[in-house]
């Protein structure tokens, strides 16, 4: 089995693959938002672990005038780039 290969599913990525270490969540950044893929228990054929499109998100967490800013968790990814919004 190959944790390292995340086969994605759904989403602008779909039907690709992406190295990961394994972790519970994939983001990637796609014209200036974050796409995430989640892990999930299926396996794909070569041993990799399917991850499915769980959406997508503004590095900065909410939108004025679409939701409350404040009120929403920004990605991991972009927190750990000093991207976040407000928690």
């Amino acid at each position: 089995m190959n944790d390292n290969t995340a086969h994605l599913v759904g989403g602008p990525r779909d039907g690709s693959s992406h190295e990961t270490r394994g972790d519970a969540l994939v983001e990637l950044e796609i014209d200036g938002m974050i796409h995430r893929y989640i892990r999930t228990t299926r396996e794909h054929d070569d041993g990799g672990v399917v991850y499915a499109y769980d959406g997508m998100v503004a590095p900065g967490g909410g939108e004025p005038g679409v939701e409350d800013p404040s009120a929403r968790v920004a990605s991991p990814r972009a927190d750990a780039e000093g991207r976040g919004g407000a928690h």
